[in-house]
């Protein structure tokens, strides 16, 4: 059988990879678009940082450990179009030169796209936006070769609260600039408030509730403006305003979208075309908690999605159980990590929630060392069923692991009280006989009488 991939990224590879573990005789060929397969983006920030000396360390596989699993890697191949009546898709090289691949079955993998806000200026000398390994080799070259003194970062997600750190090792000047009310809206305010406080008191200028208008080349700096108003001057702007699904390819092949934008898919990964499947960053994926597609680009998912592709299309059977919404960030010295749904994300899926809000420290008090984390938990005041969590506290305070108890339980569909019963590990180095998240479901439980 003849599987084809487009997208070398990590649905790609681990599509690629399943298909060769699940059926050994099957000819599978991945098609890159880029010369850097299987690498983790999600290194770039460090890598600029300076925390991760060579980049190509960010390899999940060397090319020599991808060759041996017996697919064939074209790399540098940018796919035109994919012809799913004929079944091939045909791919131009660096040179431009035209190949078509014909295929058994199709899997797309083409990731997402640097969201482009309507910002005039988003494409000026100095302007980046990072997604791919192309455009961190770009930004670190830039910031070595003309050593600017000041950063701008529009957007403050993930990737521009990684990057406000990465800069600040630089020795750079930082000024983040985010539309909303706070940093990190995918979290709570006062979550948000905790990180704004860390980034200040680091030297980071933050600006929320801007809405930017125009950037401009003013001599020797970049100027962003808000209307008519001055809000920030710096000789590097790194526009991070989140991801967009890469689905042009789909959409031209008639391949339906789903009310995501990203490509409509079943919980076998099959599109509704025959004998094509998708996963990753293109498409959509299923919330465990609200039994609705979404849209939440993430690698874990791109990971898990891309290996029930990969053995479906070697004529397996698996399904994708959905996702809950895990996440977790470490900036400087805190840790922020989110699961399930926040309280306004409940409401808006018909659920009842109420969330309540504590501090605990990380390990019993007596033994040195405990900081506090702050904890939100939420649940439905009507059935008890636990709906997610917020955490926030120092790195080393085991906040993933917390935020990871509170997923496996969201997964499993269990109640608040279930998570008071749960039997965790308890050391005094390493928390306390009732850990901190079981602490926050009894005072949710209290507080809602249940």
């Amino acid at each position: 059988m003849r599987i084809l991939i487009i997208g070398g990224s990590d649905a790609g590879i681990s599509a690629g990879l399943r298909v060769r573990e699940f059926d050994p005789e099957s000819e599978v060929t991945v098609l890159i678009k880029d010369a850097y397969p299987n690498f983790s983006i999600c290194g770039l920030p460090f890598y600029i940082g300076g925390e991760v000396e060579d980049w190509r360390s960010l390899a999940h596989r060397s090319m020599d450990q991808l060759q041996e699993s017996g697919i064939r890697w074209m790399l540098n191949q940018t796919v035109t179009c994919i012809n799913n009546k004929q079944k091939q898709v045909v791919a131009v090289n660096k040179a431009n030169s035209g190949t078509a691949f014909p295929y058994d079955k199709l899997i797309i993998a083409t990731g997402a796209a640097s969201a482009r806000p309507p910002i005039p200026g988003c494409d000026l000398p100095g302007v980046f936006f990072m997604r791919f390994m192309g455009d961190g080799l770009a930004v670190r070259a830039y910031l070595e070769k003309f050593r600017p003194g000041r950063a701008t970062i529009i957007g403050s997600g993930y990737i521009g609260m990684e990057m406000a750190e990465s800069l600040c090792r630089r020795g750079i000047s930082v000024m983040i600039i985010e539309m909303a009310a706070s940093v990190m809206p995918s979290v709570d305010k006062k979550f948000g408030d905790l990180l704004e406080d860390m980034l200040k008191a680091r030297g980071i200028r933050v600006f929320t509730g801007i809405k930017i208008s125009l950037i401009e080349k003013t001599g020797g700096h970049l100027t962003v403006y808000s209307g008519e108003e001055t809000i920030a001057e710096s000789e590097f702007i790194l526009v991070a305003a989140g991801a967009k699904p890469s689905v042009e390819l789909a959409a031209d092949a008639n391949i339906p979208l789903g009310k995501t934008g990203a490509i409509r898919v079943n919980e076998k990964m099959e599109t509704h075309a025959p004998d094509i499947y998708a996963a990753g960053d293109c498409a959509q994926t299923l919330h465990r908690l609200t039994g609705e597609y979404t849209y939440m680009p993430l690698g874990t998912t791109a990971h898990k999605q891309g290996r029930i592709a990969g053995e479906n299309a070697a004529a397996g059977n698996a399904t994708f159980k959905g996702i809950v919404g895990t996440q977790s960030l470490k900036v400087f010295d805190l840790v922020a990590a989110r699961t399930g749904l926040r309280d306004i994300e409940a409401k808006a899926h018909g659920f009842d929630p109420i969330t309540i809000d504590m501090e605990a420290p990380d390990h019993k008090a007596y033994y040195p060392g405990a900081t506090s984390m702050h904890i939100g938990l939420t649940g439905d005041r009507t059935t008890g069923r636990l709906l997610g969590a917020q955490i926030i506290g120092q790195h080393g305070a085991e906040i993933s692991k917390r935020i990871d108890i509170i997923a496996a339980a969201l997964y499993s569909g269990l109640t608040v009280a279930d998570l008071v019963d749960y039997d965790l590990s308890y050391t005094p180095p390493l928390s306390s006989p009732w850990d901190p998240v079981q602490t926050a479901a009894a005072k949710w439980l209290n507080h809602c009488n249940f």
